[in-house]
């Protein structure tokens, strides 16, 4: 799948399925997707979009969770249009329920997230 990397904007849908391994540990009984991982789709779909690796994490706001087999709506938005400050502002809903938000800084250096 192809992306324009001049867009403002970048949706991606995602979820984790009940057998994931994380969720045996993240919580047994009670399982919720770590925000470890949907910071991870963060970095993935900035990558995807401006084959930029995650730098930084500068603002992350975790407002409710997410579970097994449940699907995530993620969205990232250029924050601020025609600078190269890499700044990206995200947002993960379920439905209409804001799950996380917050601000992502982008850098075309090597290296992973």
């Amino acid at each position: 799948m192809s992306h324009d990397v001049h867009a403002q904007r970048y949706q991606h849908s995602f979820g984790y399925p009940s057998d994931h391994p994380s969720f045996a540990g993240h919580f047994p009984g009670h399982p919720l997707v770590a925000g470890v991982l949907l910071l991870e789709q963060v970095a993935d779909a900035l990558r995807a979009w401006r084959g930029l690796r995650l730098a930084r994490v500068l603002e992350a706001k975790f407002v409710a969770t997410l579970g097994p087999d449940e699907q995530a709506e993620l969205e990232l938005v250029e924050q601020r249009p025609g600078t190269a400050d890499g700044r990206i502002r995200f947002e993960i809903r379920r439905g209409d329920a804001l799950l996380a938000r917050g601000i992502v800084q982008g850098d075309a250096g090597g290296g992973g997230a």
